[in-house]
């Protein structure tokens, strides 16, 4: 039998939410909520009915007075079910039966959510979810049973209202949302421990690294989040979300870090990157590039990449060749120009206002592990 990769779902759930902060008391800056939910799948016809069969479970704190951020679990199934009809097994073999599909869904990931009047009775919020879904495709007739696991990527944007009508109480939650998830084999999910790269300044330290990789027709994806020891029980956070659009032989890459190791810290120090190229002949390719680095953090020095009282911008441009046949790219001769303008706060760093650099190059990519088995 043969499954077909489901991508979207729309869920609109009812739920009770135990949340910790009360309406009157703003220095609680915890919440939970514990949902039952009932959904609505769109856009696959495998298990297409609506259902009950599920629930989310769901933290966060309070990061501003309104911003929180957290982590979620959820889970939910959906079911179909055939009439009987012949279905073809293997050539010249079929089985008259009915069939009950099961559709099981659990994303699980992160969440951001920000609440309107906090501290009253009714708080209303938007949120997104953004994280990994496992699911399982099952179909079970007679005594026999097909299944399929998969894993993709998730995302769903929500709105809602907290309700607390009693002082101290656990309150109400009504939500509505929609998901869209990738659980078509097209992705990739990674988890590294390493040491880490500061690791100069003290033995034992590490880094912990969680990935997700995407292939999807138009769009590539490397997303990150990472937590690096830069001194000993002192640790910096990373969020990288590199993407690439590709249309033709236009592409288009568009990335984004950020970096913090407190509270303070949140969205003053990140990076920015775009690149534009275009290939013109089957053997050229010319570019255009812009990046944009900032860090308004203060106090202690926990960045060491991008240093405090940072801000700098970088313009380039260059062209690319790829001289041996047939779309073999393991060589790339390549000329650049760069400009930077602005300030950096690393007085001893490579990238300097009014710097100006014009390289060229040649890369050559070795697979050493092939010359070795031909010549062994």
């Amino acid at each position: 039998m043969k499954y077909y990769a489901y991508r979207v779902i729309a869920i609109v759930a009812l739920s009770l939410a135990f949340a910790i902060p009360s309406k009157a008391q703003m220095n609680d800056n915890y919440y939970a909520n514990i949902d039952w939910q009932f959904n609505f799948p769109l856009g696959i016809d495998f298990a297409d009915k609506a259902s009950g069969w599920g629930m989310n479970f769901e933290g966060g704190y309070f990061i501003t007075e309104n911003f929180s951020i957290g982590a979620f679990l959820a889970y939910h199934s959906n079911h179909k079910y055939i009439p009987r009809q012949d279905i073809i097994l293997s050539e010249g073999a079929t089985i008259n039966t009915d069939q009950q599909h099961t559709l099981f869904q659990m994303p699980f990931g992160a969440t951001s959510r920000y609440t309107f009047n906090r501290g009253e009775v009714f708080q209303p919020y938007i949120a997104a979810k953004i994280g990994m879904q496992y699911a399982k495709l099952s179909s079970e007739f007679n005594v026999f049973e097909n299944k399929k696991n998969t894993w993709g990527f998730y995302i769903s944007p929500e709105v809602g209202i907290n309700i607390y009508p009693w002082f101290y109480k656990p309150g109400f939650h009504i939500a509505a949302y929609y998901s869209y998830a990738t659980n078509s084999g097209k992705d990739k999910f990674l988890f590294q421990v390493c040491q880490s790269p500061f690791r100069a300044n003290a033995d034992n330290m590490y880094a912990y690294n969680l990935m997700w990789m995407g292939s999807h027709d138009w769009y590539q994806s490397i997303w990150t989040v990472n937590l690096i020891e830069h001194n000993p029980q002192d640790q910096i956070a990373y969020l990288a979300l590199a993407n690439q659009f590709t249309f033709g032989d236009f592409r288009l890459q568009l990335d984004y870090m950020l970096r913090a190791s407190n509270r303070s810290m949140l969205f003053k120090d990140y990076s920015i990157m775009g690149e534009a190229s275009y290939t013109i002949a089957d053997k050229l390719n010319i570019y255009g590039r812009v990046t944009y680095d900032v860090n308004n953090s203060t106090g202690a020095v926990n960045d060491f990449c991008v240093m405090p009282d940072t801000e700098l911008t970088r313009l380039g441009a260059g062209v690319e060749f790829y001289p041996l046949p047939k779309n073999n790219r393991a060589i790339r001769m390549h000329a650049a120009y760069n400009y930077t303008m602005g300030h950096n706060g690393n007085t001893n760093g490579v990238l300097m206002d009014g710097q100006s650099v014009f390289s060229i190059g040649l890369k050559w990519k070795i697979d050493i592990l092939s010359i070795a088995k031909k010549l062994f």
